[in-house]
C-alpha cells in the first residue's frame, strides 16, 4: 500500500483552475519529486496534502489518502494530529518556519509533547536525540541555542528535526535547499536520503532544481499549469523527455548565457580595486572583565574588476561574501586596506555602483508604484531628473529589461518572480552605473526564468559595458555568466582565475570540495529512444 495516494486532485480559485486531475503515489522508503516552473502548482499540491490551502482556494475533485485513509474524512482536530505526527513538512525558508524567541530545544520538544503527550523532561530528551540525528551534536549545539545563532544550513536541520520528531510516515520537503550553498545543500540532501532509508518513510520533494531531482528522487512528476505532463521513474523521464515541456526544462537547466567578447587590458585602470581589505566584528564578552575578542569576517582580501568585466564570487555561507559586498557598497566599515571605485572611495561614488538582491519582493516597498520604486536611487544625485526627463529615464530602464513602460503605474504584487527581478535590475540600471553587484540574484528563480534573466544580464553587459560582481552558490550559474571567478573561504580568497579554467581544473582543495558537492544534471542529450516507463499526459 502506498504511504500517500493522490488521485485526480483538482483545485481552483473562483473562475480559474489551479490543479487539474493531478495523480501520483509515494511508497514507503520512496522519494518522489515534483518539478515545474513557478505557478505550475507544486507548492499548492503540498499544501493540499496538508489541508493548509488558502481560504480562496477550493477543492473541486479528487482524493488524497494517507496509508489508505482519506484525509478529507478527518476533522480538523484529527488533521492536527496528522500534521507533524503522520506527515512532516520542511519549508524553504527555515528562519520564517522557526520561532525566533524560543530555543531550538523547546521548539522540537513542543512538537513531541503535542503529539505524544510526553513530559517536558521526556520531550527534551527526545529533542536532543532528534537534533543529534540531524547532525546538530549536543557538544556544539546545546538545546538553549536560538535560531538566530545558527547558520542557514543548521536552521534547516532544526526544521527537519521538527518534521521527523514523531517519525512520520511521509515527509514533504518544499524547496528545502534553494537558499543553501552547495556543500550545505549536499549535506541536507544526504541527510534526507539517510532518513528515508533509516525510517522507511516516504519523501515528497518539491523543487525546480533538476540536478537535485536527478540526485535524490526515485520517481518524478512534471507539472505545468496545474497539470501532470509527464511522470515515471526519474532516470527515464530525464533521459527520454517524451513531453516538449520536460525537454524545455532540461535545456533551461543546462543553459549557457552568451558571453560578450571581453579582453583584459594591462593599461586599463581597474574600475574596482580591493586592496588588502580586512573587516572584523566584536564578539560578546564571556564575562564582565574579559577582554573583548573580534571575529575576522574578511581577511586581507585583494582583487580587481576591470570595466565591462564579469567576476563571480563563490563560497559557503559564512565565508565573508556578504560582508565584503557591503564594504564594496560603502555600507560596512573596514579595519584596514582600501576599496576604490575608479580611484575614489565607495561612499563618494555610490551612483556608479548599484546592487540587485536575492529577494526582489523583500527589497521593494509594496505600497509604492513601480515608477517610484525604480527611481529610488535618484536621491543619490545632486540634481535628480524631473518631469519629462524623469519619465523618459523610467521608460528607458523598463524597456532595457524587457518590460513595457506602461507597467510603471502598477504595484509590485502584480508581477511574477521573474518580472520582479527585472524591476530590481531596472532600478539598478536607472542611474547608468558602471558596476552592478548581484547578490544571489537568480537563486530563487525557476530554471526557465533564470535562463531568461541570465540572458538579459549578458545582453545588458554587452550593451552598456557593465561590470558585474556576481555572488552565487550555484556554480552552474557562475560558469555560464562570468569571465573570472573568486573562491572565498574563511574570509580569504583561496583561488582566482578564468572561470572555465578554475572550475575545470581547480588547484585549491576547497574549490574541489565545492565542485564535488554541487549536484550535476546528467547529460541525456544523446539518448533518442523512447521508454515505456514514462507517462506523458
Amino acid at each position: 500500500m502506498s504511504v500517500l495516494s493522490v488521485e485526480k486532485l483538482s483545485l481552483e480559485v473562483p473562475g480559474k483552475p489551479i490543479l487539474s486531475n493531478v495523480s501520483f503515489d509515494v511508497g514507503a522508503g520512496e522519494t518522489v519529486a515534483i518539478t515545474g516552473e513557478t505557478g505550475s502548482g507544486k507548492s499548492m499540491t503540498a499544501l493540499a496534502i496538508m489541508r493548509l490551502l488558502p481560504n480562496a482556494v477550493r477543492k473541486t475533485g479528487g482524493s488524497i489518502a494517507l496509508a489508505g485513509r482519506c484525509l478529507e474524512d478527518l476533522s480538523e482536530r484529527e488533521m492536527c494530529k496528522v500534521r507533524g505526527g503522520r506527515v512532516g513538512m520542511v519549508f524553504q525558508e527555515p528562519m520564517t518556519a522557526l520561532n525566533p524567541v524560543k530555543t531550538i530545544g523547546d521548539q522540537v520538544a513542543e512538537a513531541v509533547r503535542i503529539h505524544s503527550g510526553a513530559s517536558r523532561t521526556e520531550a527534551l530528551n527526545r529533542a536532543r536525540e532528534v537534533l543529534n540525528r540531524v547532525g546538530l551534536d549536543e557538544t556544539q549545539f546545546p538545546l538553549g541555542r536560538y535560531p538566530h545563532q545558527l547558520s542557514g544550513g543548521q536552521r534547516q536541520r532544526v526544521v527537519i528535526a521538527l518534521a521527523i520528531a514523531e517519525r512520520p510516515a511521509l515527509l514533504i520537503a518544499d524547496e528545502p535547499t534553494t537558499a543553501l550553498d552547495v556543500t550545505t545543500q549536499a549535506q541536507i540532501l544526504e541527510l534526507l536520503k539517510g532518513l528515508v532509508d533509516e525510517f522507511g518513510m516516504g519523501l515528497l520533494i518539491v523543487t525546480h532544481d533538476l540536478a537535485v531531482v536527478a540526485e535524490i528522487s526515485d520517481k518524478l512528476v512534471v507539472l505545468r499549469s496545474g497539470e501532470v505532463v509527464e511522470s515515471g521513474k526519474t532516470g527515464d523521464v530525464l533521459r527520454y523527455q517524451r513531453h516538449p515541456y520536460t525537454r524545455a526544462l532540461l535545456e533551461a537547466s543546462a543553459h549557457q548565457a552568451h558571453l560578450p567578447e571581453w579582453q583584459a587590458s594591462d593599461t586599463e585602470v581597474p574600475l574596482l580595486s580591493v586592496d588588502a581589505v580586512t573587516c572584523a566584528y566584536p564578539v560578546p564578552k564571556t564575562s564582565l572583565f574579559a577582554r573583548r575578542d573580534h571575529f575576522t569576517a574578511v581577511d586581507r582580501v585583494t582583487f580587481e574588476i576591470q570595466s565591462g568585466e564579469r567576476v563571480g564570487l563563490v563560497g559557503e555561507s559564512g565565508c565573508g561574501k556578504s560582508t565584503l559586498t557591503r564594504a564594496i557598497l560603502g555600507l560596512e566599515p573596514i579595519q584596514s586596506g582600501s576599496i576604490k571605485i575608479d580611484g575614489q572611495p565607495p561612499h563618494e561614488v555610490r551612483g556608479r555602483v548599484q546592487v540587485v538582491f536575492q529577494d526582489p519582493y523583500g527589497s521593494f516597498n509594496p505600497r509604492h508604484r513601480v515608477s517610484r520604486l525604480i527611481t529610488e536611487p535618484f536621491h543619490l544625485l545632486k540634481d535628480p531628473p524631473k518631469g519629462d526627463d524623469r519619465a523618459a529615464r523610467i521608460s528607458e530602464a523598463l524597456t532595457a529589461v524587457g518590460l513595457e513602460p506602461n507597467v510603471a503605474d502598477r504595484f509590485i504584487h502584480e508581477f511574477s518572480g521573474g518580472q520582479r527581478q527585472r524591476l530590481a535590475i531596472a532600478r539598478a540600471l536607472i542611474l547608468k552605473p558602471e558596476l552592478i553587484v548581484l547578490d544571489e540574484a537568480v537563486s530563487a528563480l525557476d530554471v526557465s526564468v533564470r535562463a531568461k534573466i541570465l540572458d538579459l544580464l549578458a545582453d545588458l553587459s554587452a550593451k552598456y559595458h557593465l561590470a558585474y560582481l556576481f555572488i552565487s552558490h550555484d556554480l552552474s550559474v557562475v560558469r555560464s555568466i562570468t569571465d573570472r571567478v573568486l573562491v572565498m573561504k574563511s574570509g580569504q580568497i583561496v583561488e582566482a582565475g578564468v572561470t572555465d579554467q578554475v572550475l575545470a581544473e581547480p588547484n585549491h582543495p576547497y574549490t574541489r570540495t565545492l565542485l564535488e558537492a554541487a549536484p550535476v544534471l546528467p547529460d541525456f542529450s544523446s539518448i533518442q529512444e523512447v521508454s515505456n516507463d514514462t507517462k506523458p499526459v
